[in-house]
């Protein structure tokens, strides 16, 4: 489902929303799964969760919802002038980690009436702040209590890393999880309306009987990509051994700033157990993507929990290279040349499959991750940054940038110490001089206009294993 964003209304609207300070609280009550026993749902364990989910606010900050909901069923009901009711406190501080300052320090009681015990039964009160914060890195702490029983309380801490989205090349925001979605809703007062949508976060990131669809929730952002060619999304879950139980590949318009996009997948048949969603959108033109992860929780005791050890699936499904054709898969691999070793190259000749293609890319670039672990290959990322920067400097008539010698050498080496360029000298061809002051303890490499069609040809080098030939001079000679 395609939806354009109008963030020119909705960036004036947050930024009124911010600096006014005004965060509107509201709840809803509504029947959720019971998760665990009653013992447990005593326990001040369950009175009270709490999520988030960034979104691009602007090339410095993220825009931060925070999902937060109480347990009614944990809380102390008092009657109080004839009426029951159950009150919380909830108090939120977030301390930026560099400066420990402390960006927000906010209080709030809530209150809601009680008529009869079977409606504090496994309800939820459901709500949600919003936050502008700078890039940085932020410790969150959330801390709830019963105001009727000071014993039962709960505090929550972690830490938030706010890194702006890289609106130069295609984004993705964090997934948010919902218990429902309302496309086109008129409830335009709702905390939980956003781009025609009314999105009903799940803070327990719980689902299963009572539950049975989860729905969800992401922005992808595309500011500094000039092609309007579609872009694939891959929509992939997966258990805690890597089992697939969902998978879906369908292509989406490209050419658009910001867009919504909304689904749905049926977990009633998935026994209980933690899931990862993985979504994954493809730029198959310059063979870039980005891939966000979200995890939850299945409760479905009645389903069967059959034994997936040692059936661990290939997580290259999950990832921008699980979506590639045969052709975008050779045409990724030719950019990937430049780096790969002569096994590698061997290797990959004899792959005859899309799948086996697959699993080789992700496993190529996967090893050259410089910071394992991180949401994203940095490697891979920059690596193909300098594929597009060829690209525009220097394609020519029948050859794309990135197989002109210049461009496999910014590819392999990046950007240059410095260039000397000479192009319009009496006695001597157009000629460009490439210095690398940190490469090899400093080297060289000499591109020349041989043929005068602006095709500059490297000619020497003095860095190891490139051509090296110490009479260049004589060759870029003008000829009379």
């Amino acid at each position: 489902m395609l939806i354009s964003i109008n963030r020119k209304v909705n960036s004036i609207y947050k930024k009124k929303f911010y600096l006014k300070m005004k965060f509107k609280i509201f709840f809803l009550a509504f029947l959720l799964l019971s998760v665990f026993s009653k013992s447990y749902s005593q326990n001040n364990a369950n009175l009270f969760d709490f999520d988030y989910a960034q979104f691009s606010y602007d090339s410095t900050s993220n825009y931060t919802e925070f999902y937060y909901s109480f347990n009614q069923s944990a809380l102390t009901p008092k009657i109080i002038d004839s009426n029951k009711i159950v009150e919380g406190i909830l108090k939120i501080s977030i301390i930026d980690t560099t400066t420990n300052q402390l960006v927000v320090n906010k209080q709030w009681l809530m209150k809601y009436p009680v008529l009869d015990s079977t409606q504090t039964k496994d309800k939820n009160l459901v709500g949600m702040l919003n936050f502008v914060l700078p890039k940085g890195v932020y410790k969150c702490t959330v801390s709830v209590a019963d105001q009727f029983n000071e014993k039962n309380k709960k505090i929550i801490s972690e830490l938030i890393l706010v890194k702006p989205f890289d609106l130069d090349k295609i984004a993705v925001s964090d997934i948010q999880l919902a218990s429902r979605i309302l496309q086109n809703s008129e409830n335009k007062n709702s905390i939980f309306y956003k781009n025609t949508f009314e999105v009903t976060p799940i803070p327990t990131l719980v689902f299963g009987e009572n539950i049975p669809v989860v729905f969800y929730y992401y922005e992808v952002y595309e500011h500094g990509r000039e092609s309007s060619t579609p872009l694939k999304v891959n929509c992939i879950v997966v258990n805690s051994k890597g089992k697939i139980f969902y998978h879906n590949i369908r292509e989406i318009s490209g050419g658009i700033a910001s867009r919504v996009e909304v689904g749905t997948v049926p977990i009633n048949k998935y026994p209980t157990d933690t899931y990862s969603m993985r979504i994954a959108v493809l730029d198959s033109i310059n063979n870039t993507g980005m891939t966000s992860i979200k995890r939850f929780f299945v409760y479905n005791p009645k389903i069967k929990n059959v034994d997936t050890a040692g059936v661990q699936q290939s997580s290259v499904l999950s990832s921008m290279f699980g979506i590639m054709s045969m052709e975008e898969c050779d045409d990724l691999f030719a950019k990937s040349k430049y780096i790969a070793t002569s096994s590698e190259l061997s290797q990959y000749s004899k792959l005859d499959s899309v799948q086996a293609k697959r699993e080789f890319l992700f496993q190529f670039w996967k090893k050259r991750d410089e910071i394992a672990g991180t949401k994203h290959n940095e490697f891979f990322q920059d690596y193909m940054k300098r594929v597009q920067e060829s690209n525009q400097k220097y394609s020519s008539l029948n050859r794309p940038g990135w197989k002109t010698d210049r461009g496999r050498i910014l590819i392999t080496y990046g950007e240059p110490s410095e260039i000397e360029r000479f192009p319009n000298e009496i006695d001597t061809k157009p000629y460009e001089i490439w210095h690398y002051n940190d490469l090899q303890g400093g080297v060289i490499f000499v591109f020349a206009d041989l043929t005068g069609f602006s095709d500059y040809q490297l000619i020497t080098s003095t860095a190891r294993g490139e051509l090296r030939d110490d009479n260049w001079q004589q060759r870029v000679q003008a000829a009379y």
